[in-house]
Protein backbone atom coordinates (compact mmCIF):
# COMPACT_ATOMS: atom_id res chain seq x y z
CA UNK A 1 0.00 0.00 0.00
CA UNK A 2 1.14 3.47 -0.25
CA UNK A 3 -0.13 5.77 2.37
CA UNK A 4 -2.60 8.48 2.01
CA UNK A 5 0.21 11.20 1.40
CA UNK A 6 1.61 9.73 -1.32
CA UNK A 7 -2.11 9.91 -3.62
CA UNK A 8 -0.66 12.92 -5.76
CA UNK A 9 2.77 10.69 -6.10
CA UNK A 10 2.86 8.16 -9.43
CA UNK A 11 3.18 4.70 -7.53
CA UNK A 12 3.32 1.10 -8.44
CA UNK A 13 3.31 -2.56 -6.98
CA UNK A 14 6.79 -3.98 -5.39
CA UNK A 15 8.33 -6.86 -7.01
CA UNK A 16 10.50 -9.77 -5.36
CA UNK A 17 14.32 -9.37 -5.19
CA UNK A 18 14.32 -5.86 -6.67
CA UNK A 19 16.20 -3.08 -4.51
CA UNK A 20 14.50 0.33 -3.70
CA UNK A 21 15.63 3.16 -1.76
CA UNK A 22 14.48 5.56 1.24
CA UNK A 23 12.67 8.51 -0.61
CA UNK A 24 11.09 11.85 0.26
CA UNK A 25 9.15 13.13 -2.45
CA UNK A 26 8.70 15.91 -4.05
CA UNK A 27 5.68 18.38 -3.73
CA UNK A 28 5.14 15.93 0.04
CA UNK A 29 6.23 16.41 3.30
CA UNK A 30 6.39 12.26 3.60
CA UNK A 31 8.83 9.73 2.75
CA UNK A 32 8.44 6.16 1.19
CA UNK A 33 10.71 3.97 -1.39
CA UNK A 34 11.41 4.42 -4.51
CA UNK A 35 13.08 2.24 -7.32
CA UNK A 36 16.67 3.04 -7.92
CA UNK A 37 15.93 3.35 -11.56
CA UNK A 38 13.22 5.98 -10.73
CA UNK A 39 13.15 8.18 -7.72
CA UNK A 40 9.98 9.67 -8.70
CA UNK A 41 7.62 6.57 -8.60
CA UNK A 42 6.52 5.55 -5.10
CA UNK A 43 6.62 1.70 -4.60
CA UNK A 44 4.47 0.43 -2.54
CA UNK A 45 4.30 -2.70 0.07
CA UNK A 46 1.54 -5.32 0.70
CA UNK A 47 1.11 -5.69 3.94
CA UNK A 48 3.90 -9.06 5.11
CA UNK A 49 6.15 -7.89 2.52
CA UNK A 50 9.73 -8.52 3.91
CA UNK A 51 12.57 -6.63 3.13
CA UNK A 52 16.31 -6.72 4.51
CA UNK A 53 17.75 -3.24 4.63
CA UNK A 54 21.79 -3.38 3.31
CA UNK A 55 22.76 -1.48 6.88
CA UNK A 56 21.68 -0.67 10.48
CA UNK A 57 18.65 1.14 9.84
CA UNK A 58 18.52 4.64 10.36
CA UNK A 59 15.25 6.59 11.38
CA UNK A 60 15.35 10.39 12.10
CA UNK A 61 13.70 11.92 15.78
CA UNK A 62 13.00 15.35 16.70
CA UNK A 63 16.63 16.57 16.28
CA UNK A 64 18.45 13.35 15.64
CA UNK A 65 19.07 10.44 13.93
CA UNK A 66 18.65 7.12 15.65
CA UNK A 67 19.65 3.56 14.75
CA UNK A 68 17.05 0.74 14.94
CA UNK A 69 20.02 -1.75 15.61
CA UNK A 70 18.51 -4.36 13.14
CA UNK A 71 18.57 -4.59 8.98
CA UNK A 72 15.24 -7.09 8.51
CA UNK A 73 11.30 -5.68 8.73
CA UNK A 74 8.22 -6.92 7.89
CA UNK A 75 5.86 -3.95 5.95
CA UNK A 76 2.66 -3.66 7.98
CA UNK A 77 0.21 -0.48 8.41
CA UNK A 78 -0.50 1.19 12.03
CA UNK A 79 -3.51 3.09 13.46
CA UNK A 80 -6.23 2.57 10.59
CA UNK A 81 -8.57 3.91 12.65
CA UNK A 82 -7.23 7.17 12.51
CA UNK A 83 -7.96 8.07 8.69
CA UNK A 84 -5.62 11.61 8.56
CA UNK A 85 -2.51 9.48 10.37
CA UNK A 86 0.39 8.27 8.14
CA UNK A 87 -0.05 4.36 8.55
CA UNK A 88 2.59 2.80 6.45
CA UNK A 89 5.36 1.18 8.59
CA UNK A 90 8.24 -1.23 9.31
CA UNK A 91 8.15 -3.88 12.01
CA UNK A 92 11.50 -4.55 12.50
CA UNK A 93 13.21 -8.25 14.03
CA UNK A 94 13.61 -6.71 17.53
CA UNK A 95 10.13 -6.00 17.80
CA UNK A 96 10.83 -1.96 17.02
CA UNK A 97 8.00 -0.53 14.83
CA UNK A 98 9.00 2.89 12.76
CA UNK A 99 6.77 5.00 10.61
CA UNK A 100 8.08 5.23 6.77
CA UNK A 101 7.53 9.00 6.90
CA UNK A 102 10.61 8.64 9.75
CA UNK A 103 12.85 6.51 7.66
CA UNK A 104 15.94 8.28 6.81
CA UNK A 105 16.66 9.08 3.05
CA UNK A 106 19.03 7.16 0.85
CA UNK A 107 18.99 3.70 2.65
CA UNK A 108 18.47 0.83 0.59
CA UNK A 109 16.31 -1.92 0.94
CA UNK A 110 15.72 -5.33 -1.23
CA UNK A 111 12.59 -7.03 -1.13
CA UNK A 112 12.90 -10.40 0.23
CA UNK A 113 9.63 -11.96 0.22
CA UNK A 114 6.37 -11.19 -0.88
CA UNK A 115 3.02 -11.62 0.65
CA UNK A 116 1.17 -14.90 -0.58
CA UNK A 117 -1.84 -13.51 -2.96
CA UNK A 118 -5.02 -13.97 -0.93
CA UNK A 119 -6.99 -16.88 -2.34
CA UNK A 120 -10.03 -15.68 -4.73
CA UNK A 121 -13.64 -16.73 -4.42
CA UNK A 122 -15.29 -18.61 -7.10
CA UNK A 123 -18.92 -17.38 -8.15
CA UNK A 124 -19.89 -20.67 -7.84
CA UNK A 125 -21.30 -22.33 -4.33
CA UNK A 126 -19.16 -25.29 -3.25
CA UNK A 127 -20.74 -28.69 -3.80
CA UNK A 128 -21.69 -30.84 -1.16
CA UNK A 129 -23.02 -34.23 -1.11
CA UNK A 130 -25.62 -35.08 0.94
CA UNK A 131 -26.69 -39.08 2.39
CA UNK A 132 -30.42 -39.79 2.64
CA UNK A 133 -31.21 -42.27 4.94
CA UNK A 134 -33.05 -44.73 2.85
CA UNK A 135 -35.37 -47.56 4.07
CA UNK A 136 -32.96 -50.27 2.19
CA UNK A 137 -30.13 -51.47 4.50
CA UNK A 138 -27.18 -51.98 3.21
CA UNK A 139 -25.68 -55.41 3.25
CA UNK A 140 -22.27 -56.64 2.94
Amino acid sequence: MCDYSLHAVASRAATAGETLVTTRFDLTSTRGFAGLDNPRVAVCLRPGTEIAFTADVQRERMMFHQNVGTRLARFRQIDLDSPMHHHDALEFSNGTIVLLTDLIPGQKATIVQLPANPVESTSEPAQTESIAATDNPVTA
